[in-house]
């Protein structure tokens, strides 16, 4: 586990000592937060006779990503179900070409379909078109996320010590896996890439009561660093990105690190964080998801 010094300027006004965890680096094929929430899921499956692993996400879902390397690396056959049907009449983008390598079927589902995806009678209708499989929720927030999501806090309480934790959330699973570790100790910070994302504060208190039956009060929930909604990359926060990279050699991801970056940064100008206190910042990976910006993108893509 790495611990990288970050020499904000905004953290040195603020006299506050600023880390990132590079949790990016921790695996070549499976870096970060998707690992971490798929590996006692990937463990239950195993358990209870499962040899197929069906999962949702988007076009360019890091978590379809991460499901299809983890089945390729574990020889669980893997099943992707993508919103969108129309996207089944059109090359695959970048994201779901490498699923598919990696050996995911595809499955591409309506919109509106999609969205009551979670309903019984449609899942129980899906699978019946799919076999036996192992579901994984989008994102992969469930109970089975967080025990390994916690993990990371006792890795890093062997590193340093800190007062404040702070992660991108999506749907919330890696926060509320940092709480159970937590142990109601020190103070955890998400940052929604989601526009809208008041709704992940119910999710999350829910994922918490559901895997450890306590309520933690010692977090929040950032909601203003979007950056215009999720998988949009504005040119400021393109450059934002840039810049970063220049100062530290450290390129973020587009959808979730790097939005993160920009809350903190903008938290410690605004006096948010105590004096003398230690920020850790956790890099959870994503970089596949420059593939799906373009051709202008940081050095190191």
């Amino acid at each position: 586990m790495l611990l990288q010094p970050l020499n904000e300027p905004a953290a040195q006004r603020a006299g506050v000592r600023l880390l990132l965890l590079r949790d990016d680096l921790t695996h070549p094929e499976l870096p970060g937060n998707k690992w971490r929430k798929l590996k006692y899921n990937l463990q239950e499956a195993r358990r209870l006779g499962y040899d197929t692993v069906l999962t949702f996400g988007g076009a360019y879902s890091n978590h379809l990503a991460a499901v299809a390397t983890a089945g390729r690396l574990t020889g669980l056959r893997t099943i992707g179900v993508v919103r969108g049907d129309e996207l089944a009449a059109v090359p695959p983008n970048p994201t779901l070409a490498r699923a598919a390598a990696d050996g995911m079927a595809l499955r591409f589902m309506d919109r509106a379909t999609y969205r009551r995806k979670q309903e019984p009678h449609v899942l129980e209708a899906l699978l019946r078109e799919t076999g036996p499989a192992y579901v994984i929720p989008e994102g992969g927030s469930n109970a089975l996320a967080l025990p390994g999501c916690a993990e990371l806090v006792a890795e890093l309480q062997t590193q340093t010590a800190f007062d404040y934790l702070c992660v991108a959330c999506g749907t919330g699973g890696t926060l509320a896996g940092l709480l159970t570790g937590l142990h109601h100790q020190h103070y955890a910070v998400g940052f929604a890439a989601l526009k809208g994302a008041d709704f992940l504060r119910a999710d999350i208190h829910s994922l918490t009561q559901h895997a450890t039956g306590y309520t933690y009060t010692n977090w929040e929930l950032q909601t203003a660093y979007h950056g215009g909604g999720y998988a949009r990359l504005s040119p400021a926060l393109r450059q934002f990105i840039v810049e970063f990279q220049q100062r530290h050699g450290i390129l973020l991801d587009p959808i979730y690190t790097s939005k993160m970056m920009v809350g903190i940064l903008d938290l410690l100008e605004q006096g948010y964080f105590q004096p003398s206190s230690t920020v850790v910042a956790v890099h959870t990976g994503g970089l596949q998801a420059w593939a799906g910006f373009g051709a202008i993108v940081p050095l190191g893509v």
